[in-house]
This record gives C-alpha cells, structure tokens and sequence, in this order.
C-alpha cells in the first residue's frame, strides 16, 4: 500500500462512507513516528501507548476543522507534543512531588523496559536527555533524534526558530555536562 498524500486522505476523511477508512490510513501512515516521539518524552510504553491514543482520538475530532495551512504530520507532532507534555505535568501534578521524582520514575522506565533496545551508550544519553526541562527536551528529540529542520519544529511548538536555536544549544550544552560529569549511569 502507498501513502496517500494530505490531501487525498483529507479527501476520503470528508466523506461519510470513507471516514473510517480514511482515519485508519491516516493512522498507518503516521502511528510509527508519533509513537517515536511520544516515547522519547515519555519512556515508558504503556502510558506512551495512553497519550498517542489520546493524541489519536483529538486528531479525529479535529481533522474536520483541519484547514491545511500546515502539513499533517506537522499538525498530527503539534497534538502529540502537547498531549506529552500535558501528560507529563499530570505526572508532576499525580505524584505531588518535585521534578527529580518525576526524572527518577522516567529514568527507571527507561532502565527497566522491554521496549528499549538501546545499548548502554544509548541508555545514558536518553537519561541525560531526561533531564531537561520539558520543552527544552521535546525540542531537542525533534532536532535531535527526528532531524526536523527548525522551521518544521516552530510549526509544531509555535515557538520562533531563534527560540529554538538558542533552547538546542543550551539542551546539548546540558547533555555534555552531565554526559561528562555522571559517570554513575
């Protein structure tokens, strides 16, 4: 089966009989690398599972309103970040507790998954990566891991390209301090 373009399956979406089948293709189409992303946010599968449904379910009741001033994907990573990073104040909220509590549960996760096939090298930067700041975070993983050029992540973040810039540098700045410094993980 070939992807269908934007909007083709914008096409199919607006009608009644194709719905369904429209959304299932979209699904197939773009699940793999949401899931990517959400789990490098989040790390653990289970509750990446939860908020890439959650991600799914507002991406349905909004593709009727979807205007095309962006790309899908552009659009469906714009629902996902925020879902992630609304899950992760939840955590925050949840556990009634400081963010190290929260980096220490993300970093078990991490530790302890099935669903993680990384090496120790690979282990250790994602725990650095844990690190950061939540938006910090999620705009390094787009640059970072999903090569997304700046202009693509300020359409998912609404944040200014030189915003990002500068939150890059000061991400991989931190990431090579505590790569330096921890020699615990």
């Amino acid at each position: 089966m070939t992807d269908l373009s934007d909007t083709e399956l914008l096409a199919l979406f607006r009608k009644e009989d194709s719905r369904h089948y429209a959304f299932n293709l979209l699904v197939r189409q773009h699940q793999q690398r949401l899931y990517s992303s959400i789990r490098r946010m989040i790390t653990d599968h289970d509750e990446t599972q939860d908020v890439l449904q959650n991600t799914l379910i507002k991406a349905w009741h909004g593709l009727d309103t979807f205007r095309g001033d962006s790309q899908l994907h552009s659009w469906l990573h714009r629902i996902a970040h925020n879902e992630s990073l609304t899950h992760l104040r939840k955590m925050k909220r949840g556990l009634f507790t400081n963010d190290g509590t929260v980096l220490a549960q993300l970093s078990t996760s991490v530790d302890n998954s099935a669903h993680f096939s990384g090496d120790a090298i690979q282990r250790k930067l994602q725990k650095a990566v844990m690190r950061l700041p939540d938006k910090q975070r999620a705009v390094f993983n787009m640059k970072y891991f999903d090569a997304l050029k700046y202009e693509k992540i300020s359409e998912i973040t609404g944040t200014s390209v030189g915003a990002l810039k500068s939150s890059y540098h000061i991400a991989v700045k931190k990431i090579e301090e505590w790569l330096v410094t921890d020699q615990t993980n």
